[in-house]
């Protein structure tokens, strides 16, 4: 819930006329701005998601906003299973997966958050807890589902905290992901996007992109400025 329609469309000047091409760059604004930012980016190579979205294709709902409807407003991809999601609102892996299954629904390719918190990583807990959310999403959904569907691991313990997962730690976590997906299906697992994010910055992207099973990042902070998000960019 930030930024403002200048401070956003100032953002977007900086970022079209600079050569993206070679990276796939999704913006996420607020529910509001998706529009406007849909049109503004239209021909700069930038794709549009959305933050959230709720199960059901319509009903008594107030405040939600369904995959169809953010479809119509030019979004192509949505964010499903925060983690602020799930710890400020509440939501359960299974309700995440009936969200996972409504953004394909609705024709929006998810992006599926998992990650652990401080106390489940000490407990030695991590890659069974990541692995339990993602099989929440494929008893629904099939995996089928990641042929198109990205995940985006990020550790709750440094998410906005400043603290960053070590590149090994990101790599070790992400390199069981593609491994568990792998146990079903290892076409689907190699051809994976897998990205991280918690605390991506310019100063660190370089060196977490640079692991073989890191193939991008989800940028919370520092994609409100837009030199330091266009250095990630460069980065990628």
């Amino acid at each position: 819930m930030n930024g403002s329609m200048a401070s956003i469309g100032k953002l977007i000047d900086e970022m079209v006329p600079l050569d993206l091409a070679r990276t796939d760059v999704i913006l996420f604004p607020p529910i509001p701005y998706v529009a406007m930012v849909v049109e503004r980016v239209r021909n700069a190579g930038v794709s549009v998601g959305v933050q959230n979205i709720h199960s059901e294709l319509a009903g008594a709902f107030t405040g939600e906003v369904a995959a169809e409807m953010a479809k119509e407003l030019g979004a192509t991809h949505v964010l499903v299973g925060h983690s602020e999601r799930r710890r400020l609102f509440g939501e359960s892996d299974a309700f995440i997966a009936q969200k996972c299954a409504a953004a394909i629904r609705g024709g929006l390719v998810p992006i599926i958050c998992v990650g652990e918190t401080l106390t489940e990583r000490a407990d030695g807990r991590a890659e069974a807890v990541v692995a339990a959310q993602l099989n929440a999403i494929v008893d629904v959904v099939g995996i089928d589902v990641f042929r198109s569907a990205m995940v985006a691991y990020e550790p709750v313990w440094a998410i906005g905290t400043g603290r960053t997962a070590t590149p090994t730690d990101a790599q070790i976590m992400h390199a069981a992901i593609r491994a568990g997906i792998g146990m079903v299906d290892a076409t689907i697992a190699d051809a994976l996007r897998i990205l991280y994010g918690g605390s991506v910055n310019a100063d660190n992207a370089s060196a977490l992109f640079g692991e073989a099973d890191v193939d991008g990042g989800l940028v919370g902070g520092a994609s409100l400025n837009a030199r330091q998000f266009l250095d990630i960019c460069k980065a990628a």
